[in-house]
């Protein structure tokens, strides 16, 4: 919406300046976009009268003049203008004068006769007005006065951003009552008088489509002269809001448009065949626009016809055939209300879009036809002069807007707005806002005004209090609330810490669905029976999961297919075990989740690259990754691989996990038969793991170290090979003596030298005594009491 600040204080003239009134409207909700002044910067141009007028003599195109500026001598200047003539009130630019763009006027020669001034047009003085020639000034334009105040240039037009809700604020009313109410001052509205039926003649209306209009008015003027001129205030309000004049009766249609919010539109009388129907065009039916494009009209576009066609697009956009021309002399002006559902989203599915759609499909005033048509009658008859009838009304009272009554709580209003606002001020802001306001035990009911369509709950009237208090009114308090640390176990293993450690040793993550292919499931846990879907997505993916390997296999088996031999995969997801009966319903206490870590790796141990032996990858590969993993909880020596066998797993290349003397996982090379059932190519290796197994990691203790130097001793022992070497370096650490800090298995051979089902270990010890130097006697004794401890145990003898 853009106005004039002077016809705004015209209605309402607080005490703020240009800039202070700007931010106000701002801060109110009516967001300010544009402050431009009406006219360039320009000085010493005054009213004149042209006295004379002639032809030049050594020019065609050029006339000379003798201008009346007031002054004791008549001014000679040349004017090219077509529309100089004898008589004529005109803007006249003296010597001296300095016009837009810093143009100073000089005395001049123009084909040797001398030019003392300029006479202007509207662009030459930087106002943004199509003319083919000089500015026309009425005839009682005061001669001699500055131009800049007759025509009241010293003005800036404001241009405002509303939301759609605020349709209330398309007008100077509704502009004006907004400023009023804002600054507690009275709002000086336009008198209107009613304008007396002087003739009988009238025409018939009926409403076909009572929910899209549900009230129409039409009024007949005759006798009215399309050849006045719009008066020259009206030309620059219209000017200074965006609109440009066109004759005298669609320029008062547009006036009335912005200074009350009410479109209207005027018809040809003699156009009309018989009475004006509301109706829905018909199928097919097409109508010609103003601007001479054929629109093809929908069943549910409202239109405006006679008895035999339609006549215009309702409140929209009207048709050429009934539109006003300079030939007509009997018009019928048009003032409605439609429903906003019934106009808004048309105009654009026309590619249309026009001042009065835009006012429609947000919201018209119920309450202002009537008064709209009395205001432009009003206005025309002073213009192009004529006779009025009386006006005719249809409506549907039944299908009228009703305001509701709102209850606002004062609990309420004080809990959003975090601040109490006294109850008179409350009450004096709903009143000055249109409101009928009743006091309450719990606050106040409110009835809102007719043109406020936003006003429907109790959080708008909220709104509506705050706003026009003043959000700078209210204080700022910090808010404040009582918080609580987060419960934080340091000893708690961090699942990111874990996915960081497998993607740097070249693992990617996957994720897949949990729900999976019962066959191939069953080949992977053949023992438990799956919780089958009622629904499932397809038949490959029917079961809950029993195990994380399944996704990860057949992912390996996609990536493969695609050319991609080397994959290294890990994941992190619930797995689903069925307890207890499971004949019934199925509910979440009778299916076990828990949360599995698993991986998979496959095709060569490495990127390829010219230093490095092509191997494929092989049980104690992944093993090493897995490692690392229980690496990070402290308590690497807790855990033990084991020789197990698993139906997933070659067997002879797998290992059950223990933690705790319970099995917490299983780690091994796939099994032939399954890589062939899943599409595998070459050997494949997984493991899969219990979280929480890991989810706990040690805290370690800070503790002194020994001043005095370690020492290593060597040591090469015999065993069974069916027996494993953890659990020999095991019970080297258990020997009971405290100078063993450590065991290291660094070789192992089989072979000559070494009987038929033995192995070869080589074993390194350290020792270290916290209070003094070791001599050979206590490394010799701790040595010996190491391999007494393995032969006692474990059978294990020291190689010779």
């Amino acid at each position: 919406m853009k106005f004039s600040e002077s016809w705004l204080r015209e209605w309402v003239n607080p005490a703020n300046d240009t800039n202070a009134l700007a931010h106000q409207i701002t801060m109110a909700g009516l967001e300010v976009d544009e402050i431009a002044p009406v006219a360039g910067e320009f000085s010493g141009v005054v009213v004149g009268e042209v006295v004379e007028c002639g032809q030049h003599p050594d020019a065609d195109k050029l006339r000379v003049t003798k201008i009346n500026v007031g002054n004791d001598e008549l001014l000679d200047i040349v004017c090219g203008a077509p529309n100089c003539r004898q008589g004529l009130k005109v803007a006249v630019a003296m010597v001296g004068a300095v016009l837009p763009g810093d143009f100073k006027i000089k005395k001049a020669k123009l084909r040797g006769q001398p030019s003392f001034g300029m006479l202007c047009s509207f662009t030459e003085l930087g106002i943004d007005v199509e003319s083919d020639g000089i500015i026309e000034l009425p005839a009682d334009a005061p001669i001699g006065t500055d131009i800049r105040d007759y025509l009241a240039l010293n003005d800036v037009t404001i241009d405002v951003d509303l939301t759609p809700n605020r349709a209330d604020c398309l007008s100077l009313r509704g502009l004006a009552r907004e400023v009023g109410v804002l600054n507690r001052t009275d709002v000086t509205e336009p008198t209107i008088t009613p304008v007396a039926a002087s003739i009988e003649d009238k025409v018939s209306v009926r409403i076909d489509a009572a929910q899209a209009c549900q009230r129409y008015l039409g009024r007949v003027v005759k006798n009215v002269d399309l050849n006045a001129q719009s008066p020259l205030w009206m030309q620059e309000k219209l000017r200074r809001s965006g609109i440009r004049s066109i004759d005298p009766v669609v320029d008062v249609t547009n006036y009335v448009m912005l200074e009350q919010g009410q479109p209207m539109h005027a018809f040809d009388l003699g156009k009309i065949e018989g009475g004006i129907v509301v109706r829905l065009a018909e199928e097919g039916e097409a109508l010609t626009l103003l601007d001479g494009n054929e629109a093809k009209l929908n069943t549910q576009t409202l239109v405006i016809a006679d008895e035999k066609k339609a006549l215009a697009m309702a409140g929209i956009f009207g048709g050429q055939e009934s539109g006003v021309t300079t030939e007509t002399q009997d018009i019928l002006l048009e003032s409605a209300f439609f429903a906003p559902e019934a106009i808004r989203g048309r105009a654009r599915s026309y590619g249309l879009h026009t001042d009065s759609s835009h006012r429609f499909e947000r919201g018209v005033d119920p309450a202002l036809q009537a008064a709209a048509m009395e205001r432009a009658t009003e206005l025309l008859l002073a213009i192009c002069g004529g006779e009025a009838g009386e006006i005719v009304t249809a409506e549907s009272t039944n299908t009228l807007p009703v305001r509701d009554t709102v209850t606002l709580r004062r609990t309420k209003l004080d809990g959003l707005l975090g601040h109490a606002i006294d109850n008179k001020d409350v009450d004096a802001i709903l009143t000055r806002l249109g409101c009928a306001v009743t006091t309450t035990d719990q606050g106040w009911e409110a009835t809102a005004p007719s043109w406020r369509f936003d006003i429907a709950i109790e959080q708008d009237l909220i709104e509506e209090v705050g706003r026009i208090y003043g959000y700078d009114n209210i204080p700022t308090r910090a808010p404040k609330a009582a918080l609580t640390m987060r419960e934080y176990k340091e000893a708690a293993m961090p699942l990111k810490r874990v996915r960081d450690l497998l993607v740097d040793r070249g693992f990617h993550e996957a994720i897949t669905y949990s729900f999976v292919e019962p066959k191939q499931q069953a080949l992977i846990v053949p023992n438990v029976a799956p919780l089958i879907l009622p629904s499932p997505i397809s038949a490959d993916m029917s079961a809950m999961r029993l195990s994380l390997l399944p996704g990860l296999l057949n992912t390996v088996a996609y990536n493969q297919k695609r050319q991609q031999p080397r994959v290294r995969l890990f994941e992190f997801g619930l797995r689903f075990t069925p307890e207890g009966d499971m004949s019934g319903d199925i509910r979440q206490d009778n299916i076990r989740q828990e949360r599995m870590l698993a991986g998979v790796i496959a095709g060569p141990s490495s990127e390829e690259h010219w230093d490095l032996t092509s191997a494929t990858v092989d049980f104690f590969d992944l093993k090493g990754d897995l490692e690392a993993v229980l690496e990070l909880t402290g308590q690497l020596n807790d855990f033990r691989f084991v020789s197990a066998s698993h139906p997933a797993m070659h067997p002879g290349q797998t290992a059950a996990i223990e933690f705790d003397g319970n099995v917490v996982g299983h780690i091994g090379t796939l099994h032939p038969e399954l890589e062939r059932e899943f599409g595998l190519n070459g050997r494949t290796v997984v493991f899969e793991l219990e979280w929480q197994a890991i989810d706990t990691r040690f805290i370690p203790e800070a503790a002194g170290l020994s001043k005095f130097p370690a020492n290593r001793r060597d040591i090469a022992v015999i065993a069974d090979e069916s027996l494993a070497s953890g659990d020999v370096v095991a019970a080297c650490l258990q020997s009971g003596n405290a100078l063993i800090k450590d065991a290291q298995l660094f070789d192992l051979y089989t072979g000559k030298g070494v009987e038929d089902g033995k192995k070869s270990l080589a074993i390194a010890l350290i020792l270290q005594s916290d209070e003094r130097t070791l001599e050979e006697a206590d490394i010799s004794d701790a040595v010996s009491g190491v391999v007494h401890n393995l032969s006692e145990k474990l059978g294990v003898v020291l190689r010779d």
